[in-house]
Formats: C-alpha cells, sequence, structure tokens
C-alpha cells in the first residue's frame, strides 16, 4: 500500500501525541508566547518555528522522545540556553526543538578526584559556584555564563576568557553520556585522565552542535581555586608589544598567565560612551591595550612580585607604555568590566558585521593591521572593533557601521566583508570560526574553506551515526 501524505501525517501526530504522554503536562508546549524565546537567535539573525517544544527532565525521557522521533523520521533540534551565535539551536518548523532546561542536576562533585558530574541543562554559572563551594575551580568563563547551560558550552566547545591557560571546553571533559540519534543511551561518564583503549569516542560529540546525538551529562574536570590572582590593565607601544608582553608574561608568572585580552581603541571608546560605570582605565588615550591576569593556587604565591616584574620590564623594554595594577577585588571587577562592556556596547553603534576569528598567536597583529586596511577600503568609514582572546590567537574581528551611515545599507554588505576579512584569516593559516562554532551562519564557508577531504570524513561521520539524518539538520554540514 502506498504511503501518502494523510498517512505520514497521521504518523507524525500520533508520535508527537507519545512524545507529550512521555514528558508530562510540564514537559512540552505550542503555546506561541511559550515558544518565543526559544525560536530566535540572540543577534536576531534566525528564526524559526517548530512543531512541538520538549523539555524532558531525564536522560530516560530524552530516550524516548529520540526513539519515537527516530522511527517517525521527525527531526530534533537539540538546544541548551539559546546563547548562540550562529543559529545552531533554531530550528525550523517541521522539526521537534529539544530543551535541555529541566536537566539541572549537579549529580556528583568529587574534590579529591578534581571531578564534577553534571546534567546539561546546568547553567555555567551554577556549575562555577558548586565548584567554588567544594574549593575547587571550573575554569570555563563567558560573557553568556549566567544563562548559558553546559550541555551548549560542550556541544559547541566553547572558549571563554580562560583558554590560554585551561583550554577550550574539549579540554575539560572526562566523560560523556549522550543519546544516540537511534535512542539508544551511550554511558560514557567516566573519570579517568588516561583511558587508552580506542578512539576517543566523546570528541565526537563535543564540537559537533548536536548533529551526532544529544548531550546529557558531563564529568568535567577541576582545578585548585586560585587564592592569588593579579590583574593589570596596560597600554601597548603597538600591536607587535602584545606578543612581546605575552612572551614575557608566561615567562614571568611560570606560564601561570590565566588571561590576556587583547582591547583595541575603538571598543574601549564605545564601552566608555556608552555602558554605565565604565571608564577610561589610563590617564591617557592609547590604541592598543592588553588585560592580563595571573592565577596562583596558593595565597601569596609570588604572583604580585610576578606581575610587577613583569611590568617593569616591560616598561623598561618600551613594550609597554602604560599599566594599571589592580589593587583590590572592586578594580580587577571594573577591570573585567570594560571587558565586558567592549561587547555590549556595539548594539549602541549601530550597524555590526561579526567575525570570530582565528590566527596562530604570532601573527595576531599582522591580521588585524592587514584586515584593518582591507575592511576600510571596501567600506570607506567602517569601524574596525578588534578585541579578544589575544593570548590563543582568537580575535573577534567586528566591524561597525560608518557613523551617520545607513544601517542596513551596511549589513547588506555582511557577506562581502565577511569574505575580505575570512580570505585573509586563512591565508594566515586561521579559522573562520575559532569559538561560536558553524551553525547556520557558517555553513556557506564551510564548503568554501573547509577542506574537502575533511568534508568527505565528517559526512561519513554523519552518515554512519546518524543515518536518517534526524539530529538537528541542515547546521555544520
Amino acid at each position: 500500500m502506498a504511503i501518502t501524505i494523510d498517512t505520514l501525517t497521521d504518523r507524525r501526530t500520533a508520535a508527537l501525541d507519545r512524545i507529550k504522554r512521555i514528558v508530562g503536562d510540564k514537559g512540552w508546549s505550542t503555546d506561541a508566547d511559550t515558544l518565543a524565546p526559544y525560536l530566535a537567535d540572540q543577534r536576531g539573525l534566525f528564526a524559526g518555528d517548530c512543531a512541538l517544544l520538549v523539555r524532558p527532565d531525564s536522560t530516560a525521557a530524552v530516550s524516548e522522545v529520540v526513539k519515537i522521533c527516530a522511527e517517525a523520521e521527525i527531526a530534533i533540534v537539540p538546544q541548551g540556553g539559546n546563547t548562540g551565535l550562529v543559529g545552531a539551536g533554531i530550528p525550523d518548523s517541521a522539526s521537534v526543538l529539544l530543551s535541555l532546561g529541566r536537566m539541572n542536576r549537579i549529580r556528583d562533585v568529587d574534590p579529591l578526584d578534581y571531578t564534577i558530574t553534571v546534567e546539561a541543562g546546568c547553567i555555567l554559572a551554577d556549575v562555577q559556584k558548586v565548584a567554588e563551594a567544594a574549593d575547587r575551580l571550573f575554569p570555563l568563563s563567558l560573557g553568556a555564563e549566567g544563562t548559558c547551560q553546559i550541555g551548549g558550552n560542550l556541544s559547541t566547545n566553547a572558549g571563554g576568557v580562560n583558554v590560554l591557560r585551561y583550554g577550550n571546553a574539549r579540554d575539560l571533559v572526562l566523560g560523556l553520556e549522550v543519546v544516540l540519534p537511534d535512542g539508544r543511551v551511550w554511558n560514557g561518564l567516566k573519570r579517568l585522565r588516561k583511558d587508552n583503549t580506542g578512539y576517543d569516542l566523546k570528541q565526537l560529540y563535543i564540537g559537533g552542535e548536536g548533529t551526532l546525538g544529544i548531550i546529557t551529562a558531563a564529568v568535567c574536570k577541576l582545578f585548585p581555586n586560585p587564592k592569588d590572582v593579579q590583574t593589570a590593565f596596560v597600554a601597548l607601544r603597538d600591536l607587535d608589544a602584545a606578543l612581546e608582553v605575552l612572551a614575557r608574561a608566561r615567562n614571568a608568572s611560570g606560564d601561570r598567565v590565566t588571561s590576556f585580552e587583547l582591547i583595541c581603541r575603538q571598543p574601549l571608546a564605545s564601552a566608555i560612551q556608552f555602558i554605565e560605570g565604565v571608564r577610561d582605565p589610563l590617564d591617557t588615550v592609547y590604541d592598543e591595550y592588553a588585560l592580563i591576569e595571573f592565577s596562583g593556587a596558593r595565597a601569596n604565591s609570588g604572583m604580585q612580585k610576578a606581575m610587577e616584574t613583569m611590568l617593569a620590564e616591560g616598561f623598561e623594554a618600551g613594550e609597554i607604555i602604560d599599566a594599571a595594577l589592580a589593587q583590590s577585588g572592586a578594580q580587577r571587577a571594573d577591570f573585567w568590566k570594560i571587558r565586558e562592556a567592549v561587547v555590549e556596547a556595539q548594539a549602541y553603534e549601530g550597524g555590526s558585521i561579526k567575525n570570530d576569528v582565528s590566527v596562530p598567536v604570532s601573527r595576531v597583529p599582522e591580521f588585524i593591521r592587514i584586515a584593518n586596511a582591507a575592511v576600510t577600503d571596501l567600506i570607506p568609514g567602517a569601524r574596525p572593533v578588534a578585541f579578544g582572546h589575544c593570548g590563543d590567537g582568537n580575535i573577534h574581528y567586528n566591524i561597525a557601521q560608518p557613523i551617520g551611515g545607513d544601517k542596513q545599507a551596511f549589513l547588506d554588505r555582511w557577506s562581502d566583508v565577511t569574505k575580505t576579512v575570512y580570505d585573509i584569516v586563512i591565508g594566515l593559516g586561521g579559522s573562520f570560526s575559532a569559538e561560536h562554532g558553524v551553525g547556520q551562519l557558517k555553513l556557506p564557508e564551510m564548503s568554501r574553506y573547509k577542506d574537502k577531504l575533511e568534508l568527505e570524513l565528517m559526512r561519513k561521520l554523519k552518515d554512519a551515526l546518524d543515518p536518517d539524518g534526524i539530529m538537528n539538520p541542515g547546521k555544520m554540514l
């Protein structure tokens, strides 16, 4: 008997009804107002729809939902805190949107093992607080940490301000629990630091953006809670001095540099102008700055002397031309508020074309100089907004519209501008996505810049693990 459209519709309806019964009344919604926050991305670039919002509260429930979707060939879009910046968690009208927010339990904290086991819906800031209560540090830290969820952080391989010292999200994970596209549950929640028994399967799902399975829980690494933190805001001689000071900082601290954030004058000036409570950290205006932080596990572990020595030597060498060393926790917070404010302030400058790129650390100054010239030549009056994690080569290279220009006309040049920037990045041996991922936004760049063999291998993995293509279709590949 031929399968008709009505038969398919009935099968989908029956499947959705089964899902509703599994998750219970609190676990699903089709109400437009309830769905609205889940269906648009943070930047307003993508808006979607879904057949059903599902909010399961257990791995078992996620498993049952996925089994039903697999049988009925219904696409599933996993979503964490919906703080992503590339549209990876935005569904279409035929999909089930599976939000992990109700799975927010801390399953275990083991201070002696230096591990914490968390469910995917745990808010990142809450994970940090639980670790701190055990006198440990969970070092993943980023601007959205008050709302983003750890499952999303892992699915996108989030970066943040501490990557230089502790690595990306994938470096902070020992084990995962994952619901596979057929609904089976892979329990890989190991605490082992060494397990040399084959492929490291968890790495398939970290950075996989939900295209291969749904992360439901993770065992994450903890670290000693820093007791000696020293923070300085310095003015640099020029962009090249950033590399010289970074090397000097790593040597002076015994490689205990937690953060090394480059901030150019344009984003700093915007933060001062538009964000309440932000003021110039130094008495004189300069072109380039660095926010530098050293962290020692023990109180009075020598970080202050190391920072002072580094600053003095940098002054003497002409690499640093001005500096302020935080004298209190409040002053340290003021310095970090500047770093957070440079992101927020861009919304007040009109149109902004965003780029999250990375190059080898040694080529950061070269990249910024070449990109600045190329972008301003392409759009006269455009204002490059360069800042970010210089210590690991990740620069958020955004471009603000010309003053007084037409916002929409500027944003219409998004493809032209990003291609110009990405061509430079690739030419310098870099990546067009450093920490934000691919999602929908950067799909064209995958085919344009990604090695053909790499794409072939990725597609083979996708076909092998998700042969029916139901897991977050249209994202990454």
